[in-house]
């Protein structure tokens, strides 16, 4: 006869405090079903999930969450958390628009006390708890569960280092599930992590540390750093020990009998911050993802029994992909040009390089602060370093930027990819600053293709320009159809294009709006509203002779851009302002994403909320000068004031063809 189904049973984690261990196996079993299914409808982060579909069971069992305060680091093994805390009903609606968060989210449930999605935080983050706890005179555990590779990023051992000084109460768990160093996992080191957990040792081994501060304190820091290594070398924590962590481990994170003591000892320790090192498996209990390289990391909607994922149909490349293959062909011109990326080799397309040039491809793990610097030290020796980082983790490296590459002027090239909004990863994941945070920094040249194309010139661009820092930004998602170059052609620094001449309304664009813009115009035209669009190419240095003609010629001007306010919207209102040319009777308008994060939902359905659309341009447009009326500065109708580039044009596409 079948169990009963438990899962149903549970609709928050007081609910499964009262299960036996094996009807928490049976119930762990049922959780990843239900994990495996809700994924395969909303696609997301799928195997980091099922490798801690068991350490959940067992956390929410032995912890009084949400009064023990319980932070997952980065959030995206979070599902079976949100499943077990009251999110059941709601889970099928993950990363939709309206609908749960992929991450971690304070304002989604009290189970969630602090929001993450970027990496690395969560140690910090607990560790103000634990101190906040302290100072209020409350009780209560705190516990962050991080994982193996969150643990290549400094922030997690700066924030070790200060717990560890500190001495509060804290519980670190260690998820390993892709650590070479970590000894063998099974029944004896089961048995020691529950011994060196366990009142007994520890109740011994403080009043040992007593008696040997009796003795005198040289004496006692000998005695107690040769216990302390002679545990070391049995369960492999010397590092953690010397970070002022008491280590057990490593204990097996699929096994609810070795779990389950453990953590309840771990639990009822009385001081001090406690690691405890946890071996996974990624993909655990799904035989698809279990066989692949990235264990299902990342995926779209897919078929449950085969594990076959739904493969969007375009007729275009991804942006990353068309940088990709520019890079490459740039690198089989010039071996200086080196490639650095922090843990994202296949979300940057830099895979492919790394497979083709092994030796000059680097991939420093979850660190953007020593990526950039790294990169700055390379570029001194000659060398040409091209940094693909996500916009949204660049941020993690500014001081770097601004101290370690732009104050020495140095030529690190950036490739920022997933520039402006990302759809289902909402927020946290949404490339909205670059521009501002990068356009404030002198020397600094900015670049940003209208479309996939265009991208390959700029990839051609960046690796020939040796000037100092530069930098290009392009989106998440596929291109608009272009045909690309053969090959990249440098493009001249500064220096926009016309690819539509009016005589009304301006519309400049920075990015890959671009194709909404020379939409809008279409609609512009037939309402009688005739439309300039050019596409500037460059926020930093600006087409400054373009934009005054653009500002003279016409009666309103329209900048159009994938980024924050204080961008390249802001850039070209100052020149404005510099070069004289708020002329009486001149309208403008900056259009950019909104000054408030953005809701997760599909990038089409943002892009509309940010007024970033065909439709919301032509509003626009028509706001500022509406249709019938007679045309502003009559004397400039006709005039050859402003040329064509043609958008794909044999001829030199790097001029800015508008000066005659």
């Amino acid at each position: 006869m079948p169990d009963t189904p438990l899962l149903d049973g549970v609709t928050i984690p007081a609910d499964l405090r009262q299960l036996s261990v094996p009807q928490l196996r049976q119930l762990a079993d049922e959780l990843r079903a239900e994990t495996i299914d809700a994924v395969s409808v909303t696609g997301g982060h799928l195997g980091a999930g099922l490798g801690v579909v068991e350490l959940t069971v067992a956390l929410h069992h032995l912890f009084d969450t949400p009064r023990d305060t319980l932070i997952w680091d980065v959030g995206h093994q979070a599902y079976p958390h949100k499943i077990l805390t009251g999110r059941r009903d709601r889970i099928r609606t993950l990363r939709q628009g309206g609908g749960l968060s992929g991450f971690t989210r304070r304002s989604e449930s009290e189970y969630d006390p602090f929001g993450a999605a970027h990496t690395s935080t969560s140690i910090s983050a607990a560790l103000g708890f634990a101190v906040a706890r302290d100072l209020k005179a409350q009780d209560g555990h705190v516990v962050a569960v991080i994982g193996d590779g969150a643990m290549s990023a400094g922030m997690a051992y700066e924030a070790m280092n200060n717990a560890g000084a500190l001495g509060k109460r804290l519980i670190v768990i260690l998820n390993d599930n892709d650590m070479s160093i970590a000894p063998p996992v099974g029944a004896l080191s089961a048995h020691l992590a529950r011994l060196l957990s366990g009142k007994a040792y520890l109740s011994l081994r403080d009043q040992g540390r007593q008696l040997t501060r009796r003795l005198g304190r040289g004496l006692d820091s000998k005695i107690t750093r040769a216990v302390e290594h002679a545990r070391g070398y049995l369960t492999g924590g010397t590092l953690f020990d010397q970070l002022g962590f008491y280590y057990v481990g490593p204990i097996d994170g699929h096994n609810l009998d070795h779990l389950i003591p453990v953590l309840r000892n771990v639990r009822d320790a009385p001081n001090g911050p406690i690691l405890v090192h946890v071996v996974t498996q990624k993909g655990k209990g799904y035989a698809p993802a279990e066989a692949t390289t990235d264990k299902y990391h990342a995926v779209v909607k897919f078929d449950v029994a085969s594990g076959v994922q739904e493969k969007a149909v375009s007729a275009a490349p991804s942006y990353t992909k068309v940088f990709s293959q520019a890079l490459m062909q740039e690198a089989a011109r010039d071996e200086r040009l080196v490639a650095i990326t922090a843990a994202m080799p296949s979300g940057t397309g830099l895979d492919a390089f790394a497979k083709a040039h092994p030796s000059r491809f680097f991939d420093v793990g979850i660190a953007e602060q020593h990526a950039v610097t790294f990169a700055a030290g390379l570029a001194c020796e000659g060398l040409k370093p091209i940094c693909a980082i996500y916009s949204t983790f660049l941020q993690r490296a500014y001081d770097q930027i601004v101290h370690d590459v732009a104050l020495q002027k140095l030529p690190v090239r950036f490739a920022i990819d997933r520039a402006g909004l990302v759809g289902a990863d909402g927020a946290t994941h949404a490339g909205a600053f670059d521009t501002a945070y990068l356009g404030c920094l002198p020397g600094f040249v900015l670049m940003a293709p209208g479309d996939e194309a265009e991208l390959v010139d700029m990839v051609a661009t960046a690796c020939a320009y040796d000037e100092g820092p530069i930098a290009l930004r392009y989106p998440r998602g596929d291109g608009v159809g272009a045909k690309l170059p053969a090959a990249g052609t440098p493009l001249e620094i500064g220096r926009g294009r016309v690819l539509r001449e009016g005589t009304r309304v301006a519309i400049l664009s920075y990015g890959t709006r671009l194709a909404e813009c020379l939409q809008a115009a279409e609609q512009l035209e037939a309402m009688g509203l005739s439309t300039t669009i050019a596409d500037a190419r460059f926020a930093k240095p600006l087409d400054r002779a373009l934009i005054g003609r653009l500002a003279r010629h016409h009666e309103a001007l329209i900048t159009v851009e994938e980024g924050s306010v204080g961008g390249f919207g802001s850039f070209v209102l100052h020149a404005l302002a510099e070069d004289g040319l708020f002329e009486a009777g001149l309208k403008i308008k900056t259009l950019t994403l909104p000054d408030r994060f953005q809701e997760h939902d599909t990038q089409t359905r943002m892009y509309a909320d940010a007024g970033l659309d065909a439709a919301a341009i032509v509003a626009v447009a028509t706001g500022l000068c509406r249709p019938g009326q007679a045309a502003w500065r009559h004397a400039m109708a006709g005039s050859a004031a402003l040329r064509l580039v043609p958008a794909h044009s044999e001829g030199p596409r790097s001029l800015h063809e508008a000066s005659t």
